[in-house]
């Protein structure tokens, strides 16, 4: 698109309205509202927002925060700059009053920049709210208008610190292949037969090894208490402290009793008595089960035959 003037041109200037009338209308702003650019009091300013922040997640947050839910932001900033105000793509467009337009860029590079756009929507609120008031026409306002502090907001610290290697333009050193391993052992330059007869020798080692391993774990299950370098027994030592000589003594006087082999034998007699018991009430319990069975089979084949054979189910 170009722009020129005609002999009945009469303003300079409207020239460069032209220029931001052909600006907007390619930023997406609907025509009639592009058309008010050409009149004296109304301009128009478009801040590119793209290259203030690098991470694009980021951004797409921080322009969707400048909109706010369901454009409600948008509208307040609107309403309170009296300019009109759109978001389009790596772009906003603005247009209105040189005093309205510079409030709105502050505010938008300040939302691409982390700060909230409420906290300046406060602050403009508060400033219309002090204009109707004559007397403090000549006074400063900075006692009335909220002081936000910053937070910085310290990320967390990573667990695990990895210190970073120093930076060398070579590649690391290759490791030695097996091959390169069985050279420098000597094993490579082998024929067959040495080769085999070494691996023998090795498996031999491994399981001389083992079987020496679980003997000396089997001799310790009979190696007496007492002897110099076992481990302690993990049982509790007797209160009354007496020797092994005396504990096998006072066990076979206890043995030695006439009547606890009495009751021990009648013990082992009534055991196997009731064990003999048992078998026989579960062998009684068997045959009477079979018993049924049959009968049961018995009166089946009956039915069965007892019924004509046109009535009986075919095959």
């Amino acid at each position: 698109m170009s722009v020129f003037t005609t002999r009945k041109t009469y303003d300079p200037y409207i020239i460069i309205k032209a220029r931001d009338l052909i600006k907007l209308l390619s930023r997406s702003v609907p025509a009639p509202q592009a058309l008010k650019v050409l009149q004296d009091d109304v301009n128009c300013d478009i801040i590119k927002i793209g290259g203030l922040i690098r991470n694009t997640d980021k951004f797409v947050k921080r322009r969707q925060r400048l909109i706010g839910p369901n454009g409600s932001t948008l509208k307040a900033l609107e309403l309170l700059t009296n300019c009109y105000i759109l978001v389009q793509g790596n772009t906003v467009s603005a247009m209105g009053s040189y005093k309205g337009l510079k409030v709105v860029r502050r505010i938008v590079e300040d939302c691409i920049k982390n700060v909230h756009p409420i906290f300046h929507i406060k602050e403009l609120m508060i400033k219309r709210e002090l204009e109707k008031d004559e007397r403090l026409k000549n006074e400063s306002w900075d006692r009335f208008l909220p002081k936000f502090k910053k937070k910085n907001v310290q990320r967390k610290k990573p667990k695990v610190i990895r210190q970073k290697k120093e930076y060398t333009p070579f590649p690391p050193p290759q490791m030695p292949s097996k091959v390169d391993l069985q050279i420098e052992s000597g094993e490579y330059f082998l024929n067959q037969r040495q080769k085999k007869a070494k691996t023998f020798e090795e498996k031999q080692e491994r399981q001389a090894r083992r079987t020496e391993e679980s003997k000396r774990r089997r001799e310790e299950a009979f190696r007496p208490p007492g002897e110099g370098g076992d481990p302690p027994s993990t049982k509790k030592a007797k209160p009354g402290g007496e020797s092994l000589s005396d504990v096998v003594k006072s066990l076979k006087s206890k043995g030695s009793s006439k009547p606890r082999d009495r009751d021990a034998a009648g013990d082992v007699s009534e055991y196997f008595a009731d064990a003999k018991s048992e078998k026989k009430k579960k062998k009684k319990e068997k045959k009477e089960k079979e018993k049924r069975r049959k009968s049961e089979r018995a009166l089946q084949c009956n039915k069965w035959t007892a019924r004509p054979r046109w009535a009986r189910p075919q095959d």
